[in-house]
């Protein structure tokens, strides 16, 4: 446990910045499985096009990194593609 005063401010920041973090992080997850879960291919667009806005943000605050944001919607898009033309 922290002793002086600053350090255990400093904890209880990094504690919300934690929790906020994983909740960010939990809505990603969940919005990923939902584009792949999504039933008809329109679904899986609508539900794309509001991922890729949590993903921008995530990677804007640095939660995610930008090139790991980068890298879902690609995957996330080629997917959908796939879906689409068959």
């Amino acid at each position: 446990m922290p002793h002086t005063k600053s350090a255990k401010k400093n904890l209880k920041q990094s504690i919300r910045r934690r929790e906020r973090n994983r909740a960010v992080k939990a809505e990603l997850r969940t919005g990923l499985k939902k584009v792949r879960a999504a039933t008809t291919v329109e679904a899986g667009k609508l539900e794309f096009v509001a991922t890729q806005t949590k993903l921008d943000r995530a990677a804007a605050r640095g939660i995610i990194h930008k090139n790991k944001a980068a890298r879902v919607k690609s995957r996330l898009s080629k997917t959908l593609k796939k879906a689409a033309g068959k």
